[in-house]
């Protein structure tokens, strides 16, 4: 039981407590473990868990809306306090520093340029920015803010790409999966056998397509952007 920990969640000034194994916690709250209820040492929710005080089942219901044990546990372990190593913590910090990045280079572009920031950069003007992350609120949560700070130093813009390419008929059949991944809207079959699409995607990912869409027509294909 050294590993035991109390993950500690509060609504509307009601406390819900759970007795929890600090690795399983921890494996739950990064996604490596699915159930809930394998993170859990003592299967109830306290009020005080110290003193081991089990809140009411109505207190339950009308905090979480279901009395089922593994969804109350979810939460808990999601939105709560939950006892970590220094080790631990650090893993999940730079986890969702990673998540958060990867967001902005995916989604984000340079106005100026309609280009897209490399995650490097990105990453560097966050540190420049000494932006803070909550290891523990969800990613996408955080954006919002994280870019109003970020965008002093580096400028972004959230946007998407409409493309329009004609891919010659010899590399249709190894390209087709390569278009499909990027929100192929509508194809044309052409005469000479070629295909023409367009596609709309995050306009962050245009540097991946082209590499992808060059490796497999052997730079042949021909590109249109019709807007950013």
């Amino acid at each position: 039981m050294s590993k035991t920990v109390i993950a500690k969640y509060i609504v509307a000034g009601e406390t819900f407590e759970i007795f929890v194994d600090s690795d399983k916690a921890y494996d739950y709250i990064t996604g490596k473990l699915q159930d809930p209820l394998s993170a859990l040492e003592v299967e109830d929710v306290f009020k005080d868990a110290n003193k081991g005080d089990r809140q009411s089942q109505d207190k339950l219901k009308k905090a979480f809306n279901t009395e089922d044990l593994g969804k109350i546990a979810g939460i808990i372990l999601k939105n709560g306090n939950v006892p970590l190593t220094t080790e631990q913590r650090n893993k999940l910090l730079e986890e969702k520093r990673r998540q958060i990045v990867n967001i902005i280079a995916t989604n984000a572009i340079d106005p100026r340029t309609n280009a897209p920031h490399t995650a490097q950069r990105i990453e560097n003007a966050m540190h420049e920015s000494k932006i803070s992350i909550d290891a523990f609120k969800p990613a996408s949560e955080q954006i919002d803010e994280i870019v109003k700070k970020l965008s002093i130093k580096l400028p972004l813009k959230f946007s998407t790409v409409k493309m329009e390419v004609t891919i010659p008929a010899q590399y249709t059949n190894r390209s087709y999966s390569v278009l499909k991944q990027y929100g192929l809207k509508s194809e044309r079959w052409l005469n000479d056998g070629s295909l023409s699409v367009t596609l709309e995607f995050p306009a962050g990912l245009q540097s991946e397509f082209f590499d992808k869409l060059n490796n497999a027509t052997k730079g042949s294909a021909i590109t249109k952007i019709v807007s950013v």
